[in-house]
């Protein structure tokens, strides 16, 4: 901890912008995030004035003046922060006193529109949540009820024609969908623990692409960019598989394989990644896995919920697929991503490497 690169390191991995400001109120340093957020580089605001580059809706003098003399944190919420090379934003403002004597004050910035999205999106959990759970014990008991509806519907079937049995096919139909909802409720409430061993990612690949190309994009071109040196991972292999078909199948929807299109399986190692782990430990995820399409892209309203239950961009899509695979990802402690405009989505997959004492037995 006494290393100062440890310092420096931390301070650069900051996620939000932040401001470290001397006694004096100048600026002493500030994060590559709010370099972003202030479209303004460090180095022509270290050593100025903060009160010349910040332009802030509220007595921040007084503010930094009070924090100082009763060394105690003080939060402003809604103030519109901005420079002379962006418009105003509202948001949280919470200042510190750094503990080493020296006056220095720490100033970091919550954009609202970040805060407001967090909270929507956890109520939005919650919610799922709670449907989820109250899914799951409904389920086995409308698939009884619903196997004797079809059953009945196809045995009136054969002694009906013409329109009559144009009625009981309907029913029979909406209760197969039925059914097959209800068992990827249960499959999403009750998958189980996953069970690792040493896998190569491209051969499950192989296997998702082989299945793809004979069913849900078998009038699509599929492109493989592998990396050939990428080393082996340490998975589920029936879980990741099934992570690998549900992207295929939903590519292949989105981009319409009815009249074609291409659909891009890109490998590759990154060493830059690395994932909060819920010891509070971070851990590497080099391998990367991206399923590409070049369909229309993800309607912008539900882009930020997309792995969210019950959240889907199509009429009758169930919004479980994406989920199922976020669910299965996260208890691999890796990472999965998306990035979507017009004409090219691309969901990023973010795994570890297997370890090396296990490759060696």
């Amino acid at each position: 901890m006494s290393d100062p690169r440890w310092g420096e390191t931390l301070w650069a991995s900051l996620p939000v912008p932040a401001l470290l400001l001397e006694r004096d109120d100048s600026i002493a340093d500030i994060t590559p995030a709010a370099e972003f957020f202030l479209n303004t580089s460090a180095k022509s605001l270290r050593g100025k004035p903060v009160w010349d580059k910040l332009m802030v809706a509220a007595p921040l003098e007084q503010a930094f003046a009070r924090v100082r003399r009763d060394r105690a944190d003080l939060f402003i919420n809604d103030v519109d922060v901005g420079s002379g090379n962006r418009p105003p934003v509202q948001c949280n403002i919470q200042i510190g006193l750094l503990s080493d004597q020296s006056g220095r004050v720490l100033v970091m910035f919550e954009p609202r529109q970040i805060a407001d999205r967090m909270d929507r999106a956890n109520s939005v959990k919650a919610a799922a949540k709670s449907a989820i759970g109250m899914a799951e014990m409904l389920a086995h008991e409308i698939k009884n009820p619903l196997a004797g509806i079809a059953g009945a519907a196809q045995l009136l079937a054969m002694g009906l024609s013409g329109e009559d049995r144009e009625l009981t096919d309907l029913i029979v139909g909406e209760t197969r969908r039925i059914s097959k909802l209800l068992e990827q409720v249960e499959q999403f409430g009750n998958l189980s623990p996953p069970q690792r061993k040493v896998v190569n990612v491209h051969d499950l690949l192989d296997r998702a692409r082989k299945s793809a190309a004979l069913g849900v994009a078998a009038r699509m071109k599929i492109v493989e960019n592998y990396d050939p040196s990428l080393p082996n991972t340490y998975v589920d292999g029936d879980q990741m598989l099934q992570v690998f078909q549900n992207l295929m199948k939903n590519a292949a929807e989105a981009a319409d394989a009815t009249s074609g299109g291409v659909i891009t399986i890109h490998t590759f190692y990154d060493v830059s990644l690395r994932l909060r782990k819920r010891d509070g430990s971070d851990a590497p995820l080099p391998l990367q896995v991206e399923i590409i399409d070049d369909g229309p892209g993800l309607p912008p309203e539900i882009a930020d919920d997309i792995f969210d239950p019950f959240v889907s961009g199509r009429e009758n899509g169930t919004g479980l697929g994406l989920a199922l695979v976020s669910k299965i990802i996260s208890e691999h402690d890796g990472w999965i991503g998306v990035e979507s405009v017009p004409g090219r989505t691309v969901f990023r997959i973010s795994l570890p490497v297997a370890p090396k004492d296990l490759e060696d037995t």
